[in-house]
């Protein structure tokens, strides 16, 4: 069984490089921190909508994309901790482990977890959030084509940051 599955994700790889477009969007995926081969081809096989939910420029975009991440499972009568569902299971786990390995490897999402971790959030729910804002970077990232840019000058009260007009929150456009 595990050789059958080495061989579908060696037959994937193979596919990627073949086509121009995948091979093209698959770089743009694996130039962002924390983005790997696993995470790349499995958002290109699982969520083939992913750049385009960006293209009508309306702020229901967001939603949409968050859709595809995991859901905090609230309920009126619920109390305590809470239950992560929904979105696409396979892509949900990947997303899970890479946000992880983003957490430590990414200054973006490193910064917004320990922002989240700071105002007393639990560990699962800040990963939830930055599994969230890692979708909304790459979607972004796809649309327009871009690679990811290490951030420069990130705060405000950078001497420099006067200069430099606004600052987009994440490295990509």
């Amino acid at each position: 069984m595990e050789k059958r599955l080495a061989g579908f994700d060696d037959e994937l790889g193979e596919l990627i490089r073949e086509s121009p477009l995948w091979r093209e969007r698959d770089e743009l995926l694996r130039s962002v921190p924390g983005v790997g081969k696993v995470l790349s081809s499995t958002l290109l096989a699982h969520l083939p909508e992913l750049e385009h939910l960006i293209a009508n420029r309306l702020p229901p975009y967001r939603k949409q994309i968050a859709a595809l991440a995991p859901f905090n499972r609230d309920s009126g009568s619920l109390h305590g901790s809470r239950c992560i569902w929904g979105g696409r299971a396979q892509v949900r786990r990947v997303l899970y482990m890479a946000t992880v390995a983003g957490v430590r490897s990414n200054p973006v999402i490193k910064n917004f977890y320990t922002q989240l971790r700071a105002r007393v959030k639990y560990p699962r729910s800040a990963l939830t959030a930055c599994i969230r804002k890692l979708l909304v970077i790459l979607n972004a990232m796809l649309h327009n084509k871009t690679h990811w840019q290490i951030p420069a000058l990130m705060s405000s009260t950078s001497p420099l940051s006067q200069f430099l007009g606004s600052i987009p929150e994440h490295g990509c456009c």
